[in-house]
């Protein structure tokens, strides 16, 4: 088993108004097996947490620490990061031109395992999953993320994620964009990757919809850059009825108990 976690952690970035501090003291403990659905309104600092566990260049990390079965992911680039096994699908997937889906695929799992892998079966295993996510065959051949739409974009990041097989997947919105239909396929990746018991995942979500799909052990209420209440499942059918409004008046100002150990 492994473990991600994160102690007091403080993050901020640069604007034109100068230094703006967007975390304020975040804690979490993800292990593999577990799924984690951190929610929030807009603003709180979701989007933040993800990008500084994957190591974003943009966001500072003032104090606290991350760490991954003790090791400190704080002082790793981003590829090592990767090849430590964190994993981020992002809530908007960038255009690769001149890069092929094929090359791509291939060229990371390669960085991130040390070595190629056996080439009859990685076509194998490439081909099965475009089919259970229901990516056309000829995508392999173009380029990464060009001219795909928005849902095509959020597949080809969990065809990612179940050929990569990371420790902790970090799923930044994916649900975003997606109609009913790519929200069934994209959850089935993402439960197929977690069914192996390997892999950790902390979901960012603003709505319960793809809750239905992926059900969450853990559920984390994100304001202001602060976990205010966490709980089970039942947490987040009650912000499906109540909405965020108690916590933005200041009602949930105080953290109820984690429920982890």
């Amino acid at each position: 088993m492994s473990t991600l976690e994160i102690k007091d952690l403080h993050v901020s970035i640069e604007t034109e108004q100068g230094t703006k501090e967007i975390l304020k003291g975040v804690s979490l403990t993800i292990k593999t097996g577990e799924t984690h659905a951190i929610m929030g309104p807009n603003g709180s600092g979701k989007s933040t947490l993800a990008s500084t566990i994957a190591g974003h260049p943009r966001y500072t990390v003032t104090s606290g620490s991350i760490t991954l079965d003790g090791e400190d992911v704080l002082e790793m680039s981003v590829d090592e990061r990767a090849r430590a096994g964190v994993f981020l699908a992002m809530q908007y997937p960038v255009e690769v031109p001149g890069v092929t889906m094929t090359n791509f695929l291939r060229t990371a799992k390669t960085a991130i395992d040390g070595e190629a892998p056996a080439l009859r079966t990685w076509t194998k295993d490439v081909k099965a999953a475009m089919q259970e996510l229901r990516i056309d065959a000829d995508f392999a051949q173009r380029n990464v993320n060009e001219g795909f739409s928005g849902g095509e974009k959020k597949r080809v990041e969990i065809l990612q994620l179940e050929l990569f097989k990371p420790k902790f997947a970090v799923l930044d919105e994916t649900d975003s964009g997606l109609d009913v239909d790519a929200l069934k396929v994209v959850s089935e990746g993402v439960n197929r990757a977690h069914a192996t018991g390997n892999m950790g995942t902390l979901l960012i979500t603003h709505y319960t919809r793809i809750l239905r799909y992926i059900k969450p052990d853990f559920v984390h209420v994100f304001v202001d850059g602060k976990v205010v209440e966490e709980g089970g499942p039942e947490l987040a059918d009650r912000l499906e009825e109540e909405g965020y409004d108690r916590y933005l008046s200041g009602a949930g100002a105080a953290v109820a108990p984690a429920v982890q150990a």
